[in-house]
């Protein structure tokens, strides 16, 4: 079956080094293919919106990227200070210190207070678990805690660590998730091939540095 690859992927570039022609590109290429998102570094929120304005294209920016180290305080004021600039979305990494630590009820609390601002300016929120370095039982336990909360979607990676998005991941979260909670599937998708495959095993958003590539590799196939 047929699908529109473009409504899955948030155009993404996060690199440390980002310039604002490159993110004048990334908003131009993303117009021009009606991909769903940017996902840009925050200091860049409010030119991509003003590049993007009068198009279907959300900005999205990152929370606490890409180690997840910040306190929850520094964390909401982060996602505040994204909103006042008119950001559309938050990919927010969680306290993974936390999390290999087992401590929940901090993780709790993060979702909780992170949450309010989201749920108050009614824009979407997505968390980012690393899945590459969780073991089986601590993805299934980030399934048990923000399964009950209405985030919006669990993405699997930043990009940043050894490992990113994988199909038993995202098959792990599909499986374990309401279907009303998304999945982004992240980190390391650099063909047609594997975007699909991401697609099928669950994902519904997919984040790409490389999307270009593979919308060109995605018409290739359909010729």
């Amino acid at each position: 079956m047929s699908i529109n690859l473009a409504s899955y992927i948030d155009h993404t570039i996060l690199k440390q080094t980002t310039t604002i022609s490159e993110v004048d590109k990334v908003c131009l290429d993303a117009s021009l293919e009606n991909f769903v998102a940017v996902c840009i570094p925050p200091k860049y929120v409010p030119d991509a919106k003003k590049l993007l304005d009068g198009s279907r294209v959300k900005v999205c920016t990152v929370v606490g990227f890409p180690l997840g180290f910040g306190g929850t305080d520094i964390k909401v004021r982060e996602i505040e200070e994204a909103l006042e600039m008119g950001v559309d979305e938050l990919d927010m990494v969680i306290d993974l210190c936390a999390l290999k630590s087992g401590d929940w009820r901090h993780l709790e609390g993060e979702i909780k207070a992170c949450l309010k601002p989201v749920y108050s300016s009614g824009k979407v929120i997505k968390v980012i678990v690393e899945s590459g370095i969780l073991t089986e039982s601590e993805l299934l336990a980030c399934c048990e805690i923000y399964r009950d909360h209405e985030i919006d979607y669990v993405k699997t990676s930043t990009g940043y660590a050894d490992h990113g998005a994988s199909l038993a991941a995202v098959k792990l979260l599909r499986a374990n998730l309401p279907r009303r909670i998304g999945i982004k599937a992240s980190g390391g998708i650099r063909s047609y091939a594997f975007a699909k495959q991401l697609i099928d095993a669950g994902a519904t958003r997919l984040g790409c540095s490389a999307s270009m590539h593979i919308m060109k590799e995605s018409r290739l196939e359909k010729v």
